[in-house]
């Protein structure tokens, strides 16, 4: 049985609130107060979590929804002022996507609905208006920054124009960056925050995460000039760039609250598609797997000669079967099975052993202890190349059964443990540079490992780290459909989490949010 992690008031107070007795000092809007805190000028900093980024990118009405713009509708009633975020009314067809002289940017996609008539998530039809050279050129109490990462706040020129092809700018600050040389802490500061929230560090490990692995760790290098997208930041560097961050936030008395940054295992990105979804009916029929166990027999044969016979396993027709992925920390085999195909008299012409010993030099079964992408969904099944009429070939044209899906749609059990030893050593950092500050601590990576086993909150729904997966969990899912950031009912959450903490750390009584006032998955009846 799955253990439930549950919110619950103490039986006493359940006592207490069944015999309703009178308060003499009842919290009601009378009795909000901000505590030992001034909330009058809140500046949010930090990456896509903090921008209001859901659904694959940020568009006009879901922005409205980023956890520091609930907040600030808090922050009213204890003196809160107003709280601007960066314009996305030139978002006029509410996709998303940006355009740089009229052209997509790559890689910056539109939003993500849920098409009902095909039951999957998409790109909503849709053509981008959000021009990036138009520059708004001011600073905003949201200064998330989609992609950043912990020294991309520190750095002059991030938000230039003419570095967004060459990807040394961010096309997102770009927009309202207050000038090309300005870094993002700066435009923060500008505002001269008296509270401020900061959760920034989860792309200095994601990225690599997201991207399998592909990126490297560079532990030992403060220099991200030689970083790579994908790479895991130093220690070293996060360390100087998390403390001048906090410091600068600081610097005229404001306080604050810090993030920590989630165990990519809690996110749905990760834990949605199963490492053995293959059934027999996916496979055309018990006999087409008894034709597949020849063909994945001789590889294992093969290979067993190395006592490498355990990266493959026979298929079965009784219960799921591993897919079948490429991983590059296997020694590659595609010279032993060159040699023994050629000596197999199967008839091949050289050119197709080589494509054959090439595809399985690396392959292997995939195990409960590799975590498939969601990315990797979208492979399954797919062809892996034209058909060349050649049939051992042409068997090989499965991907995830008889082709491997490649190395950057798994993380497995290395790259995870890689990415652990980071996020340990990130969030660290973290606590050290709050407890320095006295400043509170929201531990959103212990909040969202309980989230994937379920937690109740207030509203006595439970809610969980979970994919959309149907009417049956609409209710629960607080994860957008990218897998990574939240839906608008999950960043109420993550507002509702933050508030706990402001409460508790500065004395507070500030109300809380409701999730379920907050709209789940966009659901479209066909796009």
């Amino acid at each position: 049985m799955k253990k439930r992690y549950i919110y619950a008031l103490p039986l006493f107070v359940i006592a207490l609130v069944s015999c309703e007795p009178s308060f003499d000092n009842e919290i009601n809007a009378d009795t909000y107060t901000n505590g030992d805190a001034d909330f009058s000028v809140y500046v949010a900093v930090g990456n896509s979590l903090t921008s209001g980024f859901m659904d694959g990118t940020i568009f006009k009405s879901g922005q409205q929804y980023s956890f520091p713009n609930i907040l600030a509708k808090q922050f009213e009633v204890v003196g809160g002022g107003s709280f601007t975020q960066p314009s996305f009314e030139d978002d006029i067809s509410n996709v998303g996507g940006l355009l740089l002289g009229g052209n997509q940017i790559p890689g910056v996609s539109t939003r993500l609905i849920m098409n009902m008539a095909t039951s999957s998530p998409e790109n909503i039809k849709g053509t981008p208006t959000i021009e990036v050279s138009k520059l708004q050129a001011r600073a905003y109490n949201n200064m998330g920054v989609p992609n950043a990462k912990v020294f991309h706040l520190l750095l002059k020129g991030y938000g230039d124009i003419a570095g967004v092809a060459n990807k040394t700018a961010n096309p997102y600050f770009v927009r309202h960056a207050t000038q090309p040389s300005a870094s993002v802490l700066e435009d923060a500061m500008s505002m001269k925050p008296t509270f401020f929230t900061n959760w920034i560090g989860a792309n200095d490990v994601l990225s690599y995460a997201t991207s399998g692995g592909e990126g490297v760790d560079r532990v030992g290098n403060p220099d991200p000039r030689t970083y790579g997208g994908n790479d895991i930041t130093d220690p070293g560097l996060f360390s100087v760039a998390y403390k001048q961050i906090v410091d600068g936030l600081t610097a005229n008395g404001a306080k604050g609250v810090v993030a920590t940054i989630p165990d990519v295992t809690s996110i749905p990105f990760f834990t949605t598609v199963p490492y053995n979804p293959i059934t027999v009916e996916l496979l055309g029929g018990p006999e087409k797997v008894d034709a597949l166990n020849q063909f994945i027999g001789l590889f294992k044969q093969i290979l067993g000669s190395q006592g490498q016979g355990d990266r493959l396993q026979l298929l079965s027709k009784n219960t799921p079967n591993p897919l079948l992925i490429q991983d590059k920390g296997l020694v590659d085999m595609a010279p032993v099975l060159k040699v023994a195909l050629a000596n197999a008299g199967l008839g091949l012409p050289q050119s197709a052993i080589d494509f054959i010993a090439n595809a399985y030099g690396q392959a292997r079964h995939a195990t409960a202890k590799d975590l498939m992408l969601l990315t990797s969904k979208a492979q399954i099944g797919a062809a892996a190349f034209e058909p060349t009429g050649v049939e051992l070939i042409d068997m090989l044209n499965v991907k995830g059964v008889t082709y491997p899906i490649g190395d950057q749609f798994v993380l497995n059990q290395v790259e995870q443990s890689t990415v652990k030893t980071a996020t340990i050593a990130f969030n660290n950092i973290v606590r050290s540079v709050a407890a320095d500050k006295n400043l509170a601590v929201a531990d959103m990576n212990a909040i969202l490992n309980k989230a994937v086993v379920g937690i109740k909150v207030a509203d006595g729904q439970i809610y969980t780290a979970d994919y959309f997966t149907g009417l049956g969990n609409l209710n629960k899912v607080m994860f957008s459909l990218d897998g990574v950031h939240p839906n608008a009912r999950g960043y109420a959450f993550v507002a509702t989490e933050i508030l706990h903490v402001i409460n508790k750390h500065y004395n507070a009584k500030i109300p809380l949010v409701n999730p379920g006032a907050y709209p789940g998955p966009t659901l479209l009846p066909s796009n």
